[in-house]
């Protein structure tokens, strides 16, 4: 066997394997006496037929397996023994000798490999980075207690619609009438939520259910019946609002803040307060971390300025991807996939020179910081351990959400790293500006 590498283009080589006989007459004859074990031929007992008729129906095709499957390999030990870094995988070229499987017996195979570009980055306190934090105001603090006290208030019953109360409607059209349907203001936006504004207690009007609700399952829900006879439903109702009520807030004594903070850690509204700017500082914290490691990749990139084959990266996502999507398409979305393919290899580079690594340990406590965050969601601020815990191990079970979790840590600790060996400045800046800078990135 014979291997011989040319350079096609800058960062493109070939890698051009010609293999005889010998090279893959072993796996030939072994992968023909499988054939032969399992042929089922008209006029032969199984196991039975001549070898010479099994290398006619099948010798070609063997070889033709073979031969490349021979060369593929030699191709990986290869690049392995002489220590060549690649991006992404080797694929056949697209110049290929003229292969004769029925004559000859040795063939030449042609490979592709993206040579993966020198990366030679020094950072020091010369660089420079700005860490963004978002100003807690007024108003922030205002809206995240107030969402924190819907929690654990309760619906009280009013006589005005002033902004998102839940409404109790009677509903008529003459051939169907129910009583104590439900209106959620809360669930519509502010423009379809003008017209219930204002409105009082015994209120009558003319509405299309069809048109108040594009679902279904919200339309069958209103009206108490099963989505499949909405059908045969004249969408037309006359609507009496019967009732209003919206949340209030529970009051701020000591049966509050017992089941609020059941460990004691919150007793009154001062250590309230304090515990709500906490959170909202948590909140912004994943935020400014956020746009912190989309500064690093930035700047690394900008830095590193690493020549990428960016041509064969095309050929290999046309071919890996197996006419899944076009040359057009991935010329389309080719930026952002070239961006981040760079930082993953970037990141590649600090993890071996800084030995990171994420431990089992690390990955567990990080699905279970995802699992109390659901369960926040769900209204459960304070969920026990033991459905933390569980509810976390199904989190890692799950190959991708799994594989999500490890790439966010070594990410966080890649980031980390870089923040160790260059300057970086704090800025303080409002929601409004964070936004903005958030935007340009």
């Amino acid at each position: 066997m014979e291997i011989t590498r040319v350079q096609k283009e800058q960062g493109v080589s070939l890698l051009k394997v010609v293999v005889g006989e010998a090279d893959y007459k072993e796996a030939v004859d072994k992968m023909l006496h499988d054939y032969k074990r399992k042929a089922n031929v008209p006029g032969f007992r199984p196991g039975m037929v001549p070898m010479g008729i099994i290398r006619k129906m099948y010798g070609k095709g063997v070889i033709a397996e073979q031969s490349y499957r021979t060369a593929s390999n030699a191709v990986f030990e290869y690049l392995q023994k002489e220590k060549i870094d690649y991006l992404g995988d080797v694929i056949p070229a697209e110049e290929q000798g003229a292969f004769d499987f029925d004559n000859s017996t040795e063939f030449e195979f042609v490979f592709e490999i993206g040579e993966a570009p020198k990366y030679d980055v020094t950072l020091s306190t010369k660089d420079k980075l700005t860490y963004y934090k978002i100003k807690i105001n007024k108003e922030m603090h205002n809206n995240f207690l107030d969402n924190f006290l819907r929690r654990f208030g309760k619906l009280v019953e009013v006589k005005k619609v002033k902004k998102d109360e839940a409404l109790t409607v009677t509903l008529d059209n003459g051939d169907l009438r129910v009583e104590d349907a439900y209106v959620g203001l809360i669930s519509m936006s502010e423009e379809e939520r003008k017209p219930w504004i204002g409105k009082t207690i015994g209120y009558k009007t003319t509405i299309n259910i069809n048109e108040m609700y594009s679902s279904p399952a919200q339309r069958a829900a209103m009206l108490h019946v099963k989505e499949e006879e909405l059908a045969g439903i004249n969408p037309e109702f006359e609507l009496e609002i019967t009732m209003i009520r919206q949340f209030a807030n529970p009051e701020l004594n000591e049966e509050f803040f017992k089941t609020a903070f059941p460990e004691g850690n919150v007793t009154d509204k001062e250590g309230l307060d304090k515990y709500i700017d906490a959170q909202i500082e948590g909140e912004m914290a994943r935020e400014c971390d956020y746009m912190f490691a989309a500064h690093v990749r930035n700047f690394m990139i900008e830095k590193a300025a690493l020549a990428m084959p960016t041509e064969f990266l095309k050929r290999w996502l046309f071919t890996i991807n197996e006419g899944k999507f076009t040359m057009e398409d991935i010329e389309k979305d080719f930026e952002g996939f070239i961006k981040m393919f760079t930082w993953n290899y970037i990141q590649r580079q600090i993890i071996t020179a800084e030995n990171i690594s994420v431990s089992e340990e690390e990955a567990t406590e990080e699905a279970k910081s995802l699992a109390a965050m659901q369960f926040a969601q769900y209204g459960m601020p304070n969920a026990p351990e033991d459905m933390i815990a569980n509810f976390a191990k199904n989190i890692l079970e799950n190959k991708e959400q799994k594989q999500h979790i490890y790439e966010k840590l070594y990410e966080q600790k890649v980031v980390a790293a870089v923040r160790a060996k260059v300057k970086v400045a704090e800025k303080a800046v409002s929601a409004d500006e964070f936004s903005e800078i958030a935007r340009s990135l």
